[in-house]
């Protein structure tokens, strides 16, 4: 498999180099994972802080919002929507592979050449500035 050469990342997947549409960027996507983590520890207090309400709590989140909202609310504050790689909606069962896998952390670790790890890859995903 031949690999074609490109100039940024998302190229070959039809994004613009940047603005609206691009590939979202490692910062953001770092502060909003930090933001949707928090966000579940802290709800995990009514729960004993307990790491399994942690993970739970925050695959709820990122299960719920991603199919309603175009991303988890971490995504949102920080300018990102997930989508499917061809623009459309990323329907039911993506999200829940996705966060399968991102809990996992090493899917999410690993990338290619355009910053989409292997959560996104495997659900047909990718995360772009709003």
């Amino acid at each position: 498999m031949t690999q074609v050469p490109q100039d940024y990342p998302g190229e070959r997947l039809g994004l613009p180099r940047e603005g609206s549409g691009s590939i979202g960027r490692l910062g953001r996507r770092v502060a909003a994972l930090f933001f949707d983590y928090g966000a579940a520890y802290l709800i995990s207090g009514f729960f004993g802080w307990d790491p399994l309400a942690i993970l739970a709590i925050f695959a709820i989140i990122q299960i719920a919002f991603i199919p309603t909202v175009q991303g988890s609310p971490g995504h949102r504050i920080f300018g990102l929507r997930l989508q499917r790689v061809d623009g459309g909606w990323v329907g039911l069962w993506r999200p829940i592979v996705r966060t399968a896998l991102l809990i996992i952390v090493i899917p999410a670790a690993i990338w290619d050449a355009d910053q989409r790890g292997l959560h996104d890859k495997a659900a047909g995903t990718v995360l772009v500035r709003a």
